[in-house]
C-alpha cells in the first residue's frame, strides 16, 4: 500500500498484533487518536437482528455483561443498517455523533459509532473505511473467541437453541456479483429444529433449508443429523440426488423413526439453471416481473421416510432480476396463517434481501405476539444472472 492516507495498514496491523479479544479495544484506541474522537462504541446486530447491543471501548463493558441493549425499530440505528449509509446524529452537546455501518459481503454486523469534535467529508470518508476494515476485524476475530458470540444473545440460550444455532452458516447473508442472498431464523419458545445452509464453490451456489419434527432437544439433535448428513454428501462431491439419499438415510437409520421435511438446490453461477430436491416440504415462491407465484414443483415423501425413497431433481429457471423466497411452515401456522406472504414479498420489491426476511420474519413475530409456537425460517435469494458488468457487491459504508 504505497499511501494509506485512511490509515487502514496501522489498524489492520494492530488488531493483528492483539489477542482477538482484544482487538476491538485496540481499535478503538486507534480511532481515538486518529479522530480526536471523545467517545468510540461498536453496535452488535443480536441474534433475531431486534436490538443492537454496545461494546463500549473500554475492557470493563465486555467482563461484566451488562452492555447496552438498544430496540432497533424507529432507530437511528436501523436507519443504518437498513440504507447502508454512514450518517451523523443530531449533536446531543458532546459533540457529533457519527455512526457507519460494519458490514462484510452484505452481512450487516452491526454499527461503528464515534463521537468526534468536528466532522468534515474526508474524515466521514475515513470513518467508512475504518467502518469497512472493522468488519473484516470481526469476521476474522470471531474464530477465536465467543465475546461476539455474546454480544449477539440478548436473552439466555437453551442447549436445544445453542446447537440450532451452531449448524446455521456463520453469516445470514452473502453478497456476490451472481446473486444476493439473505436468511433468518426465529426460534419458537420450544425449539422446532429449522435450519438453513447455504455455500458456494467455484460454478455452483448449493442451498438448503430443512424443518426437523419435534421441539427443544430432540429437534436440535434430529437437525444436526439432517444438516451433517447433507453437509457431508455436499463436500464428498455427491450429486443432489445422492446428498439427498444419504440425508434420508441417515435418519431413517438413526432417528428412531423422526422425521424431516426439506428443500435442497442448486444453482449454477454461470447459467440460469436450477436444480431441487423436494422432501415434503412448502414449495418455494418466485417474484418476477412484479408477480408472485408458487412454484408447484413435485413434492417427495420426507427425510426418514421408513420406506425406500427415489428423490427427483427438478429443474426450474431462474432470470436474472428474480427473487426466490424459501421458508418453513413456520411461516404460516398458527397465528401465522393469516398472513399474506406474497403480498409481503410484492411490497418489498425495492428492499435488499436482508430486510426482506427482517420484515418477514418480524411479522410473523408480531402475528405470534412475539411467542412462536414453530421455528419461522425464511431463505431469500435476489438472482442477478452470470454476467458480472455492472454489478458490484456492496460491502458496507458509502458516504
Amino acid at each position: 500500500m504505497a499511501q494509506d492516507r485512511f490509515g487502514l495498514e496501522e489498524i489492520l496491523r494492530a488488531a493483528e498484533d492483539a489477542a482477538p479479544g482484544e482487538s476491538i479495544d485496540v481499535v478503538a484506541a486507534n480511532l481515538r487518536e486518529r479522530f480526536d474522537a471523545t467517545a468510540v462504541s461498536f453496535l452488535f446486530l443480536d441474534l433475531v437482528s431486534q436490538q443492537v447491543v454496545r461494546m463500549a471501548d473500554h475492557s470493563a463493558s465486555l467482563q461484566d455483561r451488562n452492555a447496552e441493549q438498544i430496540p432497533l425499530a424507529g432507530s437511528v440505528y436501523e436507519q443504518v443498517l437498513r440504507t447502508q449509509q454512514l450518517t451523523q446524529a443530531p449533536n446531543d452537546g458532546q459533540g457529533q455523533r457519527v455512526i457507519a455501518p460494519v458490514t462484510n459481503r452484505g452481512d450487516a454486523i452491526g454499527l461503528l459509532e464515534l463521537t468526534l469534535p468536528k466532522v468534515n467529508e474526508e474524515m466521514l470518508e475515513r470513518v467508512a473505511q475504518a467502518a469497512h476494515a472493522l468488519a473484516y476485524i470481526v469476521v476474522t476475530d470471531r474464530r477465536f473467541t465467543d465475546l461476539y458470540h455474546w454480544a449477539q444473545r440478548t436473552t439466555p440460550v437453551s442447549l436445544a437453541a445453542e446447537i440450532q444455532h451452531q449448524l446455521l452458516p456463520s453469516s445470514s447473508c452473502c453478497e456476490a456479483a451472481q446473486f444476493v442472498l439473505a436468511a433468518a431464523l426465529v426460534p419458537a419458545d420450544s425449539i422446532g429444529g429449522d435450519t438453513y445452509d447455504y455455500t458456494l464453490d467455484h460454478d455452483t451456489l448449493h442451498l438448503s433449508v430443512t424443518d426437523a419434527m419435534g421441539h427443544d432437544l430432540d429437534s436440535a439433535l434430529l437437525a444436526t443429523l439432517l444438516v451433517n448428513a447433507s453437509r457431508g454428501a455436499r463436500r464428498t462431491g455427491c450429486d443432489l440426488t445422492e446428498q439427498a439419499q444419504r440425508t434420508h438415510q441417515a435418519l431413517v437409520e438413526h432417528s428412531k423413526g423422526a422425521l424431516a421435511t426439506g428443500q435442497l438446490l442448486r444453482i449454477s453461477l454461470h447459467g440460469n439453471r436450477a436444480q431441487l430436491v423436494n422432501a415434503g416440504h412448502p414449495w418455494p415462491l418466485r417474484l418476477r416481473d412484479g408477480q408472485v407465484e408458487e412454484l408447484t414443483l413435485h413434492v417427495d415423501p420426507p427425510f426418514g421416510f421408513p420406506f425406500s425413497v427415489d428423490y427427483r431433481v427438478q429443474e426450474f429457471d431462474l432470470r436474472p432480476g428474480d427473487r426466490l423466497v424459501l421458508y418453513t411452515d413456520g411461516m404460516r401456522e398458527r397465528q401465522a396463517a393469516k398472513l399474506d406472504l406474497p403480498a409481503i414479498i410484492r411490497d418489498t420489491i425495492v428492499q435488499h434481501p436482508r430486510e426482506v426476511v427482517r420484515t418477514l420474519t418480524a411479522t410473523v413475530t408480531d402475528a405470534g405476539q412475539g411467542q412462536l409456537q414453530d421455528d419461522a425460517t425464511v431463505l431469500c435469494l435476489d438472482w442477478h444472472g452470470p454476467s458480472r458488468e455492472g454489478r458490484h457487491t456492496h460491502a458496507g459504508a458509502d458516504v
